[in-house]
C-alpha cells in the first residue's frame, strides 16, 4: 500500500478567510514541515496567495508540495456560477504552476486535486449531523447544484488537467448517505471523483468504514479526522453550527477519538487504495498555538498503525 499522509490549513483553524484570527500562511507551512508532513492543501480560496513564484519559493524552502486546492462555497445558487469558475481558474492555474506531488503506481488520478464542497446555508449548518431534521433541496435546486459542480469539474479537467473531487461536508447540502449516493449518480465519474472524509461521515451519522467500502470505485482522495465522543454527544443535543462545534473541540487529534484507524488501514489495504490521505482537525484559529502538537500527534499515531 503506497499512501502519502498530508495535512491542511484547517488544522490551524483556517476555514473562513474573513476570520481576523487566522495565522499567517507561512507559519502553517513551517509547522506542517516541522510535524513531518511532506505536503498540504492550499486551504480556502484567498488564504495562500495565488502568485506561483511566491508560493513555489516558500514550498521549496520547506521541502513541501501542495496536494489539493479547495472550493468551499455555495454550490447551489445558479448566480454563483461565474464566481465558482473564477475560483476554479485561479486555484487550478496556481496548482499546475507549482511543483507536482509524487504519484503512486496505483493512483487513479495524479494530484493535485480540486476538492469541491458546498457551504453557506444556515438551514443546513444548524442541522449538521442530524439527517432527520436537515431540510433537503427541491429537485430543481438540486439540479442547479449538480450543474454548478459539473461546470467546475469540467473547467478544472479540460482547462488544467486537474481532477475535481466532491467532498461531502457536515452542514452543507451534500452531507448524508442519500445525498452522497445521489450526487455520485448525477455527476459522472468521467467528470469528478469523491473525497470521503472519515470525520464528517462519523459526525453525520455514517460508518466511515462502510462509506469507504461502498464508494471505493469513486474514491480518488481521502481526508482523515477523529471525533471526541464526549464533545460530540454534547453538541448533538444543542442547536449549534458545525464550526461552533469544532471550536468546542469536537475534532481531536487522530488516535484520541472514536474512529478505528487500524481497521481503516486494513480496509484500505484490501481495497488497494493508493495515493494521498490528508489529516484535518477543524478548530478555532485562536487555539492554533496547539496545532503543531496536534498534527504531529496525528501523524505519529497514523505511522504507529501502519500508515
Amino acid at each position: 500500500m503506497s499512501i502519502t499522509i498530508t495535512t491542511a490549513p484547517c488544522c490551524w483553524g483556517v476555514d473562513d478567510v474573513r476570520n481576523p484570527h487566522l495565522p499567517p500562511w507561512r507559519r502553517v507551512l513551517d509547522e506542517a514541515a516541522a510535524a513531518g508532513y511532506g505536503g498540504l492543501e492550499l486551504g480556502p480560496y484567498g488564504y495562500v496567495p495565488l502568485d506561483a513564484a511566491t508560493v513555489s519559493e516558500a514550498l521549496h524552502r520547506r521541502g513541501l508540495f501542495i496536494v489539493a486546492g479547495t472550493i468551499f462555497d455555495d454550490l447551489v445558487s445558479l448566480d454563483r456560477r461565474e464566481d465558482l469558475l473564477r475560483q476554479t481558474d485561479g486555484i487550478c492555474a496556481l496548482l499546475t504552476a507549482l511543483p507536482a506531488p509524487p504519484t503512486a503506481a496505483g493512483q487513479r488520478f495524479p494530484a493535485p486535486y480540486l476538492t469541491v464542497m458546498d457551504w453557506g446555508h444556515d438551514e443546513r449548518d444548524y442541522a449538521a449531523g442530524h439527517p432527520d431534521r436537515a431540510p433537503r433541496l427541491s429537485d430543481e435546486a438540486w439540479q442547479g447544484m449538480v450543474e454548478n459542480i459539473r461546470a467546475v469539474a469540467r473547467r478544472a479537467r479540460d482547462g488544467y488537467g486537474v481532477r475535481a473531487v466532491i467532498h461531502p461536508h457536515a452542514g452543507g447540502h451534500i452531507e448524508f448517505e442519500d445525498e452522497i449516493g445521489r450526487i455520485l449518480a448525477d455527476v459522472p465519474a468521467t467528470e469528478a471523483g469523491l473525497c470521503l472524509d472519515t470525520g464528517h461521515a462519523c459526525y453525520s451519522g455514517m460508518d466511515p468504514m462502510e462509506m469507504l467500502r461502498r464508494h471505493a470505485d469513486r474514491l480518488d482522495y481521502i481526508h482523515f479526522k477523529d471525533i471526541d465522543r464526549a464533545v460530540f454527544d454534547r453538541v448533538m443535543g444543542e442547536r449549534i453550527r458545525f464550526f461552533e462545534a469544532c471550536a468546542q473541540g469536537v475534532m481531536c487529534p487522530i488516535g484520541r477519538g472514536v474512529i478505528d484507524y487500524p481497521a481503516i488501514r486494513h480496509l484500505l489495504s484490501d481495497l488497494g487504495y493508493e495515493g494521498f490521505i490528508t489529516v484535518e482537525q477543524e478548530r478555532d484559529p485562536r487555539t492554533a498555538s496547539s496545532s503543531l502538537s496536534d498534527v504531529k500527534q496525528s501523524r505519529d499515531y497514523l505511522a504507529s498503525v501502519g500508515f
